[in-house]
């Protein structure tokens, strides 16, 4: 089984996916931390973010691997490393941002990713995952709330690492990642009426996991002959 959530940053994508991994015994594919970790190693080889040509090289020899757990859950590495916290910083998801609208980036994340959930399944979570990687599983989710509270969430996140960033900067960081997502040319940030669309803002996560899953028993009941 293959889920896709999708949504901006901020929306819950992450928590909602932990969660429902669990209750549904899959691993987390975290697309963005493979898009994240390329990030880091275009601003660690000093390579500008804007330069496409320069990029796209970096990305077919940029080592990035997914690797299983002794747990079940999924690790993404660059250069063989757990990248951990090093691409949750502001730095690196304007990077990340500004490389994801690369036709050749998308490209080789997205042949990484399909082969990572093809082995067992997995609760897939990203911004094209029910669009692009996996358009045909009968499990997409669209996740959404106001900038806001997706500022807040980001803020909370950062403040807890031990960062502090202005919340009114992280609001205008969303707005303009939104407007980039939205608009760019390969595999836009969008949601058709394949997917369930979930506003996050005022549900917790364990609710908005609950309705995934009465969705998922639906559209599993729906197709048994």
């Amino acid at each position: 089984m293959v889920v896709a959530i999708d949504g901006p940053s901020g929306s819950g994508k992450s928590t909602v996916a932990r969660l429902l991994a669990a209750r549904l015994g899959l691993p987390v594919l975290d697309t963005g931390a493979m898009y994240r970790a390329l990030a880091l190693a275009v601003l660690e080889a000093g390579v500008d973010p804007d330069d496409r040509g320069a990029v796209a090289a970096l990305a077919e020899r940029a080592r990035i691997d997914v690797e299983r757990r002794p747990d079940g859950s999924l690790e993404v590495r660059l250069d063989g490393r757990p990248v951990g916290g090093r691409i949750r910083t502001p730095r690196v998801s304007d990077a990340t941002s500004r490389i994801s609208v690369y036709p050749e980036v998308r490209r080789r994340m997205v042949a990484l990713q399909r082969r990572v959930a093809a082995r067992a399944g997995a609760v897939v979570e990203g911004r094209d995952i029910g669009t692009v990687v996996f358009p045909h599983t009968p499990h997409k989710f669209f996740l959404r709330a106001h900038p806001r509270v997706r500022a807040a969430r980001r803020h909370r996140q950062l403040a807890a690492a031990g960062e502090a960033v202005d919340p009114q900067l992280l609001e205008d960081e969303i707005a303009r990642r939104d407007r980039r997502d939205a608009t760019r040319a390969a595999s836009p940030l969008t949601c058709d009426d394949s997917y369930l669309v979930i506003d996050t803002s005022d549900l917790p996560p364990e609710s908005v996991v609950e309705r995934m899953l009465e969705h998922i028993g639906s559209a599993a009941a729906s197709r048994t002959p």
